[in-house]
């Protein structure tokens, strides 16, 4: 299984960690690496990508540093997200620049809950080109039923010192409004189409809900299938509506066409593992690790090309990882 490229994109995952307790969010649920908020030794230390107490770690700029300077001349796009809340590295913008100063286009997705003013302006500053703020419920008992901890009024106002910031430095940054669809917030879907840019976005996404616990149904499903990603079977059980069957992975194997996210792009954590696409989620599939071997050593060794030719051949049941994914 020979791949003669680099990643064309990246995630680099500025936190690990956040200050919601989203439901279907494996950091929310105190989920990440293999079940536990991963800590550095536990010792609270802010040296190395280390932050104080327990609440996880941050990428350093030195590791940022080497992530970019391998890829600058491959990729085209870096994004700032993976599990945790980027905004709570106060160095983002800052990395941000060194990715726009590189030629890529760069994206980060955001709660808001830590968009101030002051990180507002330092993004637009970065040359930022997109920016995702997700909102997922517009009155205080809707957003409090998925976003949990979180204050609305703190992501609206984030919302509008975006635009303020937009306009006060003439920057061309896409400002992009990302709601889930969900029961809890489906009276508000027509609201929110009309208001979105008197919110202060640009654009408005709507996005179907990833969901862990849906065979027999989630409270957070919309009440019409047609905007949910599962799909009621005969026998009252739900499945993604992609496959035949998502625990099925012969019917399933019939209709799956390879993934491109293995040839063409990667996840880099904050401690630099390499992870084959943002559904690892729990880290099962580590690759490598940025701090010991080259991204060109991993994304061509052997355990990249194994999981290539396992996704390819069908000689084998898919990877966990791939049975709750859309793409």
């Amino acid at each position: 299984m020979r791949v003669r490229h680099l990643p064309t994109f990246v995630s680099v995952e500025p936190a690990n960690f956040c200050q919601l307790r989203c439901p279907e969010c494996p950091v929310g649920k105190g989920k990440t690496e293999n079940g536990k908020v991963k800590t550095e030794n536990g010792k609270g230390k802010t040296e190395n990508g280390k932050v104080k107490g327990e609440s996880g770690r941050v990428m350093s700029m030195e590791v940022f540093e080497q992530v970019l300077k391998q890829v600058q001349e491959t990729a085209h796009t870096m994004q700032f997200y993976f599990q945790g809340e980027p905004l709570l590295n106060k160095q983002l913008p800052a990395m941000i620049g060194k990715a726009h100063h590189a030629g890529l286009y760069t994206i980060v997705s955001t709660n808001a809950q830590a968009l101030t003013m002051l990180m507002a302006q330092e993004l637009v500053k970065s040359g930022l080109d997109r920016i995702i703020v997700s909102i997922d419920g517009f009155s205080e008992e809707s957003y409090a039923a998925y976003r949990v901890g979180g204050s609305l009024h703190r992501a609206l106002e984030g919302l509008e010192h975006l635009r303020e910031a937009k306009m006060e430095y003439g920057s061309s940054i896409r400002i992009e409004l990302q709601v889930l669809r969900l029961r809890t917030n489906e009276h508000e879907w027509e609201w929110i189409q009309r208001n979105y840019k008197t919110l202060g976005a640009t654009h408005l996404v709507f996005k179907t809900a990833q969901l862990y616990d849906y065979e027999h149904g989630n409270p957070l499903m919309p009440s019409d299938e047609r905007y949910s990603r599962y799909k009621k079977s005969a026998d009252g059980t739900y499945h993604l509506r992609r496959s035949a069957s998502a625990n099925c992975i012969l019917p399933f194997r019939r209709k799956w066409r390879p993934c491109y996210r293995l040839w063409s792009g990667c996840v880099i954590t904050t401690a630099g593992d390499v992870l084959p696409c943002c559904y690892d989620k729990d880290h099962q599939h580590k690759l490598g690790n940025l701090t010991a071997q080259t991204l060109e050593g991993v994304w061509h060794g052997t355990k990249a090309n194994a999981l290539r030719k396992r996704i390819l051949d069908g000689t084998e049941v898919l990877p966990e990882m791939c049975k709750n994914c859309d793409q």
